[in-house]
């Protein structure tokens, strides 16, 4: 039989399965993704069962579905992390440090959205971006000093006449409101469509803790242009309100259409800014508590698709975009670990810096309290919304992405990989590749924030590093030299990757 014929008789399987799939749980099931911003696998009570941080309605979350416990991020930072998410491809084949100036996702690529608008869905995205749009037409002021100075154009004047192009509106959403990076990047202003609704006029200066937080952590903020109508602290309620809103106009609406709704929330990404019911909340300090806040917050998103009746039609996908930053100071003075027993945190291309908790909530279909030990990578939600809606994806589309229904529907042996191993991307451009048990680092050090970030090899050195995750998940024993064979496989996969410019068959 050849392989071209067996890839044939594999797609006509899922078609069949995927159309029975669909038959049973009526049309096909609204979607919603609660995307949060640096936040560890060891944050949630569900994942960490020493967490200093309360978590009831994201626990919960995870009691009514699936936890997977070895998901990964495609990038260890925001936007190489979103670029994966949203087009099924891995952000290394790309240059994603463009987005301050250009949209990161070319036009006319296939994106989640795009596919699920083509298949009858309402698409809404709520929050932060951080992918790009067309800035040419902005201008940048001159400034004095401080830290925003020179950091991503922080002073950028907008014509508000013109539209921010390549942005979610052009990337297959039918309504957009956000904004265009963190809430610690400035200018800071709400973008709604394609059209900025208050141009960043005002200005911020720099902000940060002092005392005991490092510069980059507690209510910490670049300097820089700010519109009037944007108060840092109101940025994650003013996104929940939004998306309840959405919910509540398509029950109005009738529900004519399935409804897939992006949540993306800058939070708890710096700046922490718990409000005053929720300070002290938490025993992991100002991150905790925002936290915490951030659990409640979802919990009306989650309310409102329970008042509006579609609890049971409903999917729900939960997780991170890259680990906490998170130092081994902060774990020794709150008893709190951020990162879950997982070595290093955002930025890193150790575990801590991309295993993100990842959570399934999609009643009649995933079990409740189940538990997958699947490696997958965010990727892998195109190839199966895809697989939902019956649709197949074209060659030039979701380039690394695999299904990961049957593991959902629990058809798919646990035992058996669903896709080949995981590449995540560190934050200075090095590469992680794993399966299940072997994990491959393409340089020593971290490449991320943890020091040091990278080690020069000496003589007799290993070029990089190669763990045992199955026996040492902390990622303390570099077995490099002892399986000469385990690090020639992932070179070589890398190669291929390299090459063929795909993953997916």
């Amino acid at each position: 039989m050849s392989v071209k014929f067996q890839y044939i008789v594999l797609l006509l399987l899922i078609f069949l399965f995927t159309t029975q799939c669909t038959r049973e749980t009526g049309q096909h099931p609204n979607i919603v993704i609660l995307f949060v911003d640096d936040m560890g696998y060891g944050d949630l009570g569900s994942y960490n069962s020493e967490s200093k941080i309360p978590t009831p309605i994201i626990d919960k979350l995870a009691e009514e579905g699936m936890r997977f416990m070895d998901a990964h991020a495609p990038g260890a930072l925001c936007h190489p992390s979103r670029y994966g998410l949203m087009t099924g491809r891995y952000p290394f084949r790309t240059d994603t440090s463009v987005w301050p100036d250009q949209p990161v996702i070319e036009e006319g690529r296939l994106t989640i959205a795009s596919l699920l608008q083509k298949n009858g869905y309402h698409t809404a995205m709520v929050g932060k971006w951080h992918l790009g749009f067309d800035e040419s037409h902005a201008t940048d002021r001159p400034v004095h000093s401080g830290t925003g100075a020179n950091f991503y154009a922080a002073y950028r004047e907008y014509d508000v006449d013109l539209p921010l192009a390549g942005g979610p509106a052009d990337r297959g959403f039918d309504s957009f409101f956000g904004i265009r990076a963190s809430t610690d990047i400035p200018p800071y202003f709400y973008i709604r469509g394609d059209r900025i609704v208050n141009p960043p006029t005002d200005t911020i200066d720099d902000h940060f803790s002092g005392g005991y937080w490092t510069d980059i952590q507690g209510a910490f903020w670049r300097g820089g242009g700010i519109a009037p109508d944007l108060e840092l602290i109101d940025v994650l309620p003013r996104f929940i309100d939004e998306s309840v809103h959405i919910i509540q106009d398509h029950k109005d609406s009738g529900w004519n259409q399935p409804l897939f709704l992006y949540v993306a929330l800058p939070s708890p990404h710096t700046p922490w800014l718990p409000t005053e019911s929720f300070t002290g909340i938490s025993g992991a300090g100002l991150y905790g508590d925002f936290m915490a806040m951030v659990d409640s917050k979802i919990g009306r998103i989650l309310q409102a698709l329970d008042d509006a009746g579609k609890y049971e039609e409903t999917l729900v996908i939960f997780t991170s975009d890259n680990g906490p930053v998170w130092y081994d100071k902060d774990t020794e003075r709150f008893g709190h670990d951020a990162s879950g027993g997982l070595r290093g945190m955002k930025g890193d291309a150790y575990e801590g810096g991309h295993r993100m908790p990842f959570i399934v909530r999609w009643p009649g279909v995933v079990n409740p309290g189940s538990v997958s030990d699947q490696t997958i990578s965010f990727t892998d939600l195109l190839a199966t919304f895809a697989d939902i809606t019956n649709t197949i994806l074209p060659e030039n589309a979701g380039e690394d992405s695999f299904s990961i229904l049957p593991v959902l529907t629990g058809e798919h042996p646990g035992s058996v990989s669903i896709r080949p191993p995981v590449v995540s991307l560190a934050g200075r451009g090095v590469r992680a590749i794993q399966d299940s048990k072997w994990k491959y680092i393409e340089t020593l050090g971290s490449a991320g924030f943890t020091y040091p970030a990278f080690i020069e090899p000496g003589p007799g050195d290993p070029e990089g590093q190669l763990f045992d995750l199955e026996n040492d998940p902390g990622e303390t024993t570099n077995l490099w030299h002892e399986f000469p064979e385990k690090v020639d496989r992932f070179k070589n996969l890398l190669e291929e990757l390299d090459t063929s410019g795909r993953s997916r068959p």
